[in-house]
């Protein structure tokens, strides 16, 4: 579970990549980019999923993508589900969670918003 500590930066880049999307960026905060489609990926370690409070990335008062997927460990998904349902969020946003065993198994959760 240490691993927990740490973002899934390189699972959300294998996920996205296996979907068929370009990924660009380093670090936690990314965009994966296919067709018409621009998502901004967002990585967070346990402990940023259980006390995430989004920002709009560009500090104004529209998002610059209308999309966004936030990455994290499995067993964090229904605390990070659960606050962001509580935020008037301006952008669709969708979960998904990964498994810290080393596996290729992840499940999406749908948000709302937007």
């Amino acid at each position: 579970m240490a691993q927990a500590s740490m973002p899934p930066v390189q699972e959300a880049r294998s996920i996205f990549g296996r979907l068929g999307y370009t990924v660009s960026g380093d670090g936690p905060d990314m965009l994966a980019e296919r067709k018409w489609r621009t998502v901004q990926v967002t990585a967070l370690s346990s402990r940023e999923a259980s006390d995430c409070r989004p920002a709009l990335t560009d500090g104004g008062t529209e998002p610059r993508y209308r999309l966004r997927c936030f990455v994290t460990w499995d067993d964090h998904i229904n605390a990070l589900r659960e606050r962001l349902r509580g935020i008037d969020l301006p952008y669709e946003w969708a979960i998904i969670g990964v498994s810290d065993n080393g596996g290729d198994d992840y499940e999406v959760v749908h948000g709302a918003n937007a």
